[in-house]
């Protein structure tokens, strides 16, 4: 889940990005408020990954708060006004959003956010490892090692050789993560064809783990382990 902050003074203009972050399936709404001093202290003690930032404030516009973070999350700037734009983007702002926001030019702006994870999972992949966060410590976890990854809930089961770990995470994105060897065998669950034993019509055995295979994704299963066996 990608976790989402809301700064701005203005109560409606809370109400409509809440609104727009609702439909967005992999959000996660983590603060939103009007007052810039509670998001710094929010910052220093939670993890957040995107804020839609107001720049015209009191006590404190959105401009100094950009200023003052030394290793900010990624940040949408959100104004009436358009001449802060230019100077903005010294500071690697996503993007600038005039008021009133339009739906059209929101989703516009999280496909930014999507393009811009889809280049660091890239750069992630050509480590040959999975970069996560569990229990809030970075660990690295090489992709050989990993069995299969179970959807539980809101977050990720990830089964490797020697332990399973618990994140907050979608299928859809960490899909993004992963080497080729990886496939969606079922709704809730992703195999590493690489360690695959054995496949039948329903399932695939990865060690003595017998992982789903539903109807919906039997045939690019089957056909990737197909190739995959080919290289060996």
């Amino acid at each position: 889940m990608i976790k989402i902050g809301i700064i701005d003074d203005e109560v409606l203009a809370r109400k409509v990005l809440e609104e727009y972050c609702s439909k967005i399936n992999n959000f996660q709404l983590v603060l939103s408020t009007g007052n810039p001093l509670e998001f710094i202290n929010f910052l220093q003690q939670n993890e957040v990954d995107l804020i839609f930032l107001d720049i015209e404030m009191p006590e404190l516009n959105g401009m100094e708060i950009l200023r003052s973070m030394i290793n900010p999350p990624k940040v949408i700037l959100t104004t009436a006004y358009s001449e802060y734009a230019l100077e903005s983007y010294n500071y690697g702002v996503v993007d600038y959003l005039l008021k009133p926001i339009k739906i059209e030019r929101f989703l516009k702006a999280i496909h930014k956010i999507e393009s811009s994870k889809l280049k660091e999972f890239k750069k992630n992949n050509s480590t040959e490892e999975l970069q996560i966060k569990h229990d809030g410590v970075p660990v690295n976890i090489s992709f050989k090692s990993i069995l299969y990854i179970q959807s539980f809930g809101n977050y990720l089961k990830i089964f490797t050789d020697s332990r399973m770990y618990l994140i907050s995470e979608t299928l859809i994105n960490i899909t993004t993560l992963l080497s080729d060897n990886f496939q969606r065998t079922h709704k809730s669950y992703i195999a590493n064809l690489g360690r695959v034993t054995k496949a039948t019509r329903s399932y695939v055995l990865i060690e003595d783990h017998k992982v789903p295979v539903s109807a919906m994704y039997k045939i690019v299963v089957f056909k990737k382990l197909e190739v995959l066996n080919k290289n060996v």
